[in-house]
């Protein structure tokens, strides 16, 4: 965990690399059949954007996209909403934060297809299922989220 916070928060970019292979490991083993699947990252807002400088789980997806020769799609979906970091928010507020937070652009894109959603922390689930939310409701026939590493909160 301590290589995600490093990568997410102290802007240290050469770890994207590692932690994408890692991530990509984990799906050739255990997600085998995604030859059909568009890589979707969870978007920021273009304000969080802006104040990190990255979007790690782009970064990510770009990663994986590239070892499972998968396409990546990362202006589809977007986050239209600024909304404060679900870091320090209770499971609740969590659920409201991200509530109609993000939006599709492209939906012709989306309809019809196989979606990962790639993000780099699980936490509560409430930011992968508002987004898979709104690519079901795109037309996208399955959404399954991967994720580099699952917390935990009290």
């Amino acid at each position: 965990m301590e290589s995600i916070q490093r990568f997410k928060y102290n802007v240290e970019i050469h770890l994207m690399s590692p932690l994408g292979q890692l991530l990509s490991s984990f799906a050739k083993e255990w997600m085998p059949n995604l030859k059909d699947f568009v890589i979707i990252p969870v978007p920021l807002h273009r304000r969080r954007l802006r104040e990190r400088g990255f979007n790690q789980s782009l970064l990510l997806a770009r990663v994986l996209a590239s070892d499972l020769g998968n396409q990546l799609d990362y202006l589809s979906l977007i986050r239209k909403r600024y909304t404060q970091a679900q870091t320090g928010l209770k499971k609740g507020e969590r659920r409201k934060n991200v509530k109609d937070a993000f939006s599709i652009i492209h939906p012709e894109a989306i309809k019809h297809k196989k979606i990962l959603l790639v993000d780099d922390v699980f936490t509560t689930g409430h930011t992968v299922n508002e987004c898979a939310r709104t690519l079901k409701k795109s037309g996208a026939t399955t959404v399954i989220c991967l994720t580099l590493a699952r917390a935990l909160i009290n």
